[in-house]
């Protein structure tokens, strides 16, 4: 990989390597884009099976939480971290405290949160060290476990898509179908029953089928069978890339609208639901709900401000369909056009405000 090359194809601000013996932390912070604000994105532990792969990684996801935070509405940019080691094995006191400092050295550039491999207690290590971190123990005055925020962004947002392929935003005897059974999913589940949807489940974990069932009289289905049930809603909530050539064939479903990152397999498959006419909520817009709960953080967390704002995802999907009739494109590039012409309003705004204050300063 050249990595400025690639730095510059995407238009990357800052990569940088953190190190520390002791602890055995290998970090990368990958900053993508601050026009709109400091950046802000989690910090992901895994075992990377090289250094390429972790760069790659780190710079990835710093560009998708750029499109997520503008799209969402916040007034911040995208940025990620990634810890090269085994979380189940490999963690100590040291490696957070040391990564903290190294945050605390970005000098408010790049904000951290809680992400793949990592947990509330790892930030709290980060937090003895930087303020720059969100998603900290409620002690703290942090905002806690954000999968309910989330859910409730998925719930609303699948409201906006219904709306636009239904007629109408209610989903009282709707059926819908959804793939995964975790924390996010439940409570999705819980706010469809209420609303009186009829709900088809899957999981691969029977226990968390079981509870659904039972709590939401839900039908429970085979994994391989979700695809191709006869529903109005697909709702994702689990791996990613599960809309590709192999689903969407099976797929009778007029909305797709879950909580599941990286939804399409590739890009292609977002270009062949939108000629089949399926309305599809983007996953980055749609599953924003946990984000906003934590960059709420960054002003004194109030939980009645926070949901406010999740509920503008309503809103934020309203306008993905709009752009994409507007400019006959499918939904999942509009989503990215949302979040472009955001930054380029403000990265306009910026420049006219510097050469104003130049011009003033020239005329003295």
């Amino acid at each position: 990989m050249e990595i400025f090359k690639y730095m510059e194809k995407y238009d990357y601000e800052q990569l940088v390597f953190c190190q520390d013996k002791t602890s055995g932390l290998k970090a990368i912070v990958a900053i993508h884009d601050t026009t709109l604000g400091p950046a802000l994105g989690g910090t992901r532990m895994w075992t990377y099976a090289s250094e390429e792969d972790a760069i790659e990684d780190a710079l990835r996801l710093a560009r998708g939480m750029t499109y997520k935070n503008a799209a969402a509405g916040l007034n911040l940019g995208g940025g990620k971290t990634v810890i090269i080691g085994d979380p189940l094995k490999d963690k100590n006191e040291e490696m957070f405290r040391a990564l903290g400092r190294f945050i605390q050295g970005l000098n408010g550039r790049y904000i951290t949160a809680e992400d793949v491999g990592t947990t509330v207690a790892d930030m709290d290590l980060i937090h003895e060290e930087t303020n720059y971190v969100t998603g900290i123990s409620p002690a703290f005055g942090s905002s806690g476990n954000p999968s309910p925020v989330t859910a409730y962004g998925v719930f609303v947002g699948m409201k906006a898509a219904a709306k636009e392929a239904f007629g109408s935003e209610h989903l009282e005897g709707k059926k819908i179908a959804v793939q995964g059974l975790g924390n996010v999913a439940y409570t999705l589940c819980k706010y469809l029953h209420e609303e009186g949807a009829q709900l088809i489940v899957t999981d691969i974990n029977e226990n968390a089928v079981k509870r659904v069932v039972e709590d939401f009289d839900a039908t429970a289905v085979d994994p391989t069978d979700i695809y191709a049930q006869d529903v109005d809603i697909f709702a994702p909530c689990a791996l990613g890339a599960i809309i590709n050539d192999e689903t969407i064939p099976q797929l009778k479903a007029k909305v797709i609208a879950g909580s599941a990152n990286n939804q399409l397999k590739d890009s292609i498959h977002g270009d062949i639901i939108h000629n089949e006419g399926i309305i599809y909520a983007p996953d980055y817009v749609i599953n924003a709900g946990g984000v906003i709960n934590v960059a709420d953080e960054l002003y004194g967390y109030n939980r009645d401000r926070a949901m406010k704002r999740v509920e503008g995802i309503y809103d934020n999907i309203a306008k993905v369909i709009d752009i994409a009739k507007r400019d006959g494109i499918p939904t999942y590039l509009a989503a990215n056009r949302l979040a472009e012409e955001r930054i380029e309003r403000m990265a306009k705004s910026r420049s006219t405000f510097l050469q104003n204050g130049k011009h003033i300063l020239s005329n003295r």
